[in-house]
């Protein structure tokens, strides 16, 4: 397929949105950028032109468990685990990424360090040039066009704002088709170079090129392999994050950090999609520095982890943040 790419300054963005807070690790070359919105999305309809937004009542964030999988989940979990054997673990490391093994002693308690066995895991990654502004991709989570694209996002480790565009969704759909002229998925834009396109491998060329070291991955360059083995990646999850469900759309994105290969991951980007609420993802797989930035932040690493500016919240665990955003979210 031939990708169509329009080279034009983006003057008119959905989200009008700045950048104030950059973190930066000068050994990897990474930053974390945070997403604060002054005013609610431009140029969309929405269910809600002004919802009130709060947490379910009583509502208290649980305390993350560790490999822990509530009982009513496990089907759900075990299901979306299936896409690592399709895809041979596609999107679990980061580029350039390498671990070895040292002592407990030899990293200090305040750095993140997965632990067994009374040693410490020490792993590294090679990033590209980091992309000041998150760029910004309109897709769903069951599409296997889209899924090739969160998986190069999850390897070159990069932020992204996220615009969920399941079947029948009143919002970003219809926004594509204005912006590029078909409604086609994935469609990325990228505020830092007013690059737009079209077409999930040229996409892929162009992040490699622009923020990696312009190899693409083996199991992202089979071109009809990639693609199949994507679709076949999801036979566990047929038809979930498709279909829109009505909701409110909040004014500010909310932000998740997580990674595309984590099984608990996904079930929750697919209740983001299906809500259709704009979030900016936080990758973090294996070998990402911004491991180390959420354990600083949170005093803990798992993922998911959701903030949720439009109401205060900051929680662990899949299950439990599927049922705060259904509660806080849905249209009665």
């Amino acid at each position: 397929m031939v990708g169509i790419l329009n080279f034009r300054p983006i003057t008119t963005p959905l989200l009008q949105a700045q950048f104030p807070i950059s973190r930066r690790n000068p050994n990897n070359r990474t930053s974390l950028i945070r997403v604060s919105a002054e005013t609610p999305l431009q140029g969309v309809s929405s269910s809600s032109s002004t919802p009130t937004l709060s947490p379910p009542p009583n509502f208290k964030p649980p305390k993350p468990k560790r490999f822990a999988i509530r009982p009513d989940k496990i089907v759900d979990v075990l299901s979306a685990s299936l896409a690592l054997i399709f895809r041979l673990g596609t999107g679990v490391f980061v580029s350039g990424y390498s671990a070895s093994f040292v002592s407990a002693n030899d990293i200090p308690p305040e750095e993140y360090a997965f632990e067994i066995a009374g040693f410490k895991m020490k792993e590294t990654s090679k990033l590209g040039p980091r992309p000041e502004k998150p760029i910004e991709i309109y897709e769903f989570e069951s599409c296997p066009f889209c899924r090739k694209v969160r998986e190069i996002i999850a390897v070159l480790d990069l932020d992204v704002l996220y615009y969920p565009c399941p079947r029948n969704g009143p919002n970003f759909r219809p926004k594509v088709s204005q912006m590029g002229g078909k409604q086609q998925f994935p469609y990325m834009v990228d505020p830092n170079t007013g690059v737009a396109m079209y077409e999930s491998d040229e996409i892929i060329k162009y992040l490699v090129g622009k923020y990696g070291d312009g190899s693409v991955p083996l199991m992202l360059s089979l071109g009809l392999l990639t693609t199949l083995t994507a679709g076949f990646a999801m036979i566990g999850r047929v038809g979930k994050g498709s279909s829109y469900t009505p909701s409110k759309l909040p004014p500010e994105p909310i932000e998740l950090w997580a990674y595309e290969a984590s099984p608990f991951c996904k079930v929750v980007r697919e209740a983001l999609v299906e809500l259709e609420l704009p979030h900016v993802l936080h990758s973090c797989a294996r070998g990402s520095p911004k491991r180390q930035i959420l354990y600083q932040k949170a005093g803990h690493f798992q993922v998911p982890y959701l903030e949720d500016p439009n109401t205060g919240v900051k929680m662990f665990e899949s299950a439990e943040i599927i049922d705060y955003l259904r509660a806080t979210y849905v249209l009665p």
